[in-house]
């Protein structure tokens, strides 16, 4: 029997590619956005590789639209099987610079979304004793990055949230995890929202900017993403913590060794000098 995969944010990149890559292996996708009228390139993809999606409207903030999505879903397949948090969205900028609005929006998209759907799909999971619950989070979610504070202080909070799920959700067959990418190339660098007043800090943020406009540059493909978001989502072999590329394990790695802080502290402060 197919597995029912329910996946956020897959009007491009790494999503997108997730999206067509679960339907390939034979899961029932179901592949929310915003605004489906952007799923162009999505169902010309899934087109491409012999495959049909169910394409549906979710804003992952709105948390009462995603009940009914959840009751619909449900309704119509009996069951979510795999759920995947994919849906994100950045930005830069330091203390100072943000707004609590900014910051709770962060929070809203990159926090309280991935915890809200977690919620929904669990009791189904928890009564069949089976499911897998994904979030894709970000090496930001392992290391604290200059001007990314509120990207950053989301992505460890629903990491933290998730890992403390995962010790009691696998007592009910549930398996909880992160998926952790470095850069990827795609519209997500577009969406980030900027600071419009740099003051004190247009030096700094100019060289952060210069670094990460490098590293972009240099980012894993959308594709390989999407194909290993996909591998892990279907693995037999399941772990808490996964990264999309040898670039983000090593990325990750800087901070789950840092006992005292330091080695972080040595790895971005170039970032800004």
């Amino acid at each position: 029997m197919s597995d029912i995969a329910l996946i956020t944010g897959t009007s491009s990149g790494m999503g997108l590619f997730a999206a067509v890559e679960l339907a390939r292996r034979g899961c029932q996708v179901v592949a929310t956005m915003r605004d489906t009228s952007r799923a162009t390139e999505l169902l010309d993809a899934a087109s491409q590789a012999g495959v049909e999606l169910d394409v549906r409207a979710l804003d992952v903030v709105d948390h009462d639209t995603a009940s009914r999505l959840v009751d619909e879903l449900i309704a119509a397949y009996g069951r979510i099987d795999i759920l995947i948090n994919n849906a994100g969205q950045g930005c830069v900028g330091t203390a100072e610079q943000l707004s609590l609005a900014q910051i709770q929006a962060q929070l809203d998209v990159n926090f309280l979304a991935p915890v809200n759907l977690s919620k929904l799909v669990l009791p189904g999971m928890r009564e069949r004793r089976h499911g897998r619950i994904l979030t894709v989070t970000s090496v930001g979610g392992t290391v604290g990055q200059p001007f990314a504070d509120a990207y950053c202080g989301a992505k460890f909070a629903v990491e933290g949230f998730m890992q403390s799920l995962a010790a009691v959700a696998e007592h009910f067959g549930v398996q909880v995890g992160v998926i952790e990418p470095a850069a990827v190339a795609s519209q997500f660098v577009s969406n980030v929202e900027r600071p419009s007043d740099v003051g004190a800090y247009a030096r700094l943020l100019d060289a952060y900017v210069a670094r990460t406009t490098g590293a972009f540059a240099n980012a894993q493909t959308p594709e390989s993403a999407g194909k290993a978001i996909a591998d892990i989502a279907t693995t037999h072999d399941f772990t808490f913590r996964s990264q999309t590329s040898e670039a983000a394990t090593a990325f990750a790695g800087v901070s789950l060794a840092d006992l005292d802080g330091s080695r972080v502290r040595n790895f971005t402060a170039p970032w800004i000098a």
